[in-house]
């Protein structure tokens, strides 16, 4: 059934350019990588990306020339626009679709995070969407959808599958570096697999005022973060122990592709390889990532420090609202999560390029779908299923 385009508040050929002020509005330096030089095994483009994410953590990723990057690049603002019109559905409806039974997908209402120590609500919601429910028949999905989801099923397939691939030879790129067998790294994360995969869409509002006190998303490091402020979350293995007792191989961490068309996220200038605390925990100051067209940006998550014993780098992150006139327009973005199957034990991975852990005492080990869980109700996330 065909939409009004009209009514959609993703109107991305309105919005302005961001700032072109650096004093006012800093942009931090990422690099751009190639997809398709990283396709065709370039060791010049290799190596760039190893460093990259061996000192930042995030880069833009260049998608043209390639079939996987235009399904991407196309594929996000059709996501946007399904993201529009699942946003506008009425609470009741959208309630319908929280988390149930400790599960990450569905609907996420504004301020079901803390976005702060003191207790400040987060100012976005979003939609987890599974992988796997995307990629079967109907009648195998693990749980019900809105029926506007269900309407665009082909699109989040074909999105999830393409940038599912992407991350995937991402991890080939830093497995080859880290002296890792890479078929044993894509073997924890095949795509037909039951995972945390999915497609987040995210609507962020306007800015309420001329200046930028809304932080839409708490300061944190792609799943690793911890909130005391809230109710503690269960007990989680210190990341020496889950990495030391694993009773199964598991080599596996977690890669992110962003697709937005507004300015709003921000990265700490200072790299670290700490994890866990809502705060920077070095010195430095909040610099911009400014949208590139025909860019994705691409991040690691904390288990890339952690199972790499801190040669990768998680980069810490925030979203506040879009900057400038940009800020008049709520702010869409598409985010894909390329996660360890479920069952997969985490731990260390085995490489020349990967130093040997510490002895220490041993502890229970951990799998995947269960650290997600414990790793977001950490986030000071309140409204998960239990």
């Amino acid at each position: 059934m065909p939409h009004k385009e009209e009514t959609l508040d993703f109107t991305p050929d309105k919005y302005p350019p961001f700032p072109n002020d650096n004093a006012e509005f800093p942009v931090v330096q990422l690099q751009t990588l190639s997809l398709k030089k990283l396709e065709a095994n370039d060791e010049t483009e290799k190596a760039r990306a190893f460093d990259a994410f061996k000192t930042r953590g995030f880069v833009y990723l260049e998608l043209a020339g390639t079939e996987n990057g235009g399904i991407i690049s196309q594929g996000a603002d059709e996501v946007a626009r399904a993201a529009a019109r699942t946003f506008a559905l009425p609470m009741e409806e959208k309630a319908l679709y929280k988390p149930v039974n400790r599960e990450l997908f569905g609907y996420k209402m504004v301020g079901a995070t803390n976005a702060d120590k003191a207790g400040t609500p987060d100012t976005a919601e979003f939609f987890n969407i599974s992988k796997n429910d995307m990629i079967v028949p109907d009648a195998q999905m693990a749980r019900k959808w809105p029926p506007l989801i269900l309407e665009h099923k082909p699109l989040f397939a074909s999105y999830s599958r393409a940038a599912h691939a992407t991350g995937l030879l991402i991890m080939d790129v830093l497995a080859d570096k880290l002296g890792v067998d890479r078929e044993d790294m894509r073997r924890r994360h095949r795509i037909g697999d039951l995972a945390g995969d999915h497609i987040r869409m995210t609507r962020g509002p306007p800015r309420k005022t001329v200046e930028m006190p809304e932080i839409q998303t708490p300061s944190h490091t792609d799943f690793g973060t911890y909130d005391h402020t809230t109710s503690p979350p269960p007990p989680l293995p210190s990341a020496s122990r889950i990495l030391r007792e694993s009773s199964a191989d598991g080599a596996a961490f977690r890669i992110t592709v962003l697709m937005n068309w507004l300015g709003g996220l921000q990265v700490w200038s200072q790299s670290s390889r700490a994890v866990g605390a809502l705060e920077p925990d070095v010195p430095g100051e909040w610099l911009w990532v400014a949208p590139r067209r025909g860019c994705a940006i691409v991040n690691l998550g904390d288990a890339a420090v952690k199972f790499t014993n801190g040669v990768l780098c998680s980069g810490r992150h925030r979203v506040i609202p879009s900057p400038g006139e940009q800020g008049q327009w709520p702010r869409y973005s598409v985010v894909y999560f390329v996660r360890p199957a479920d069952e997969t034990k985490m731990e260390v991975l085995k490489g020349a390029g990967v130093p040997a852990l510490e002895e220490g005492q041993g502890g229970e080990g951990v799998v995947a779908k269960e650290w997600i869980y414990r790793q977001a109700m950490g986030l000071g996330s309140k409204h998960l299923g239990q």
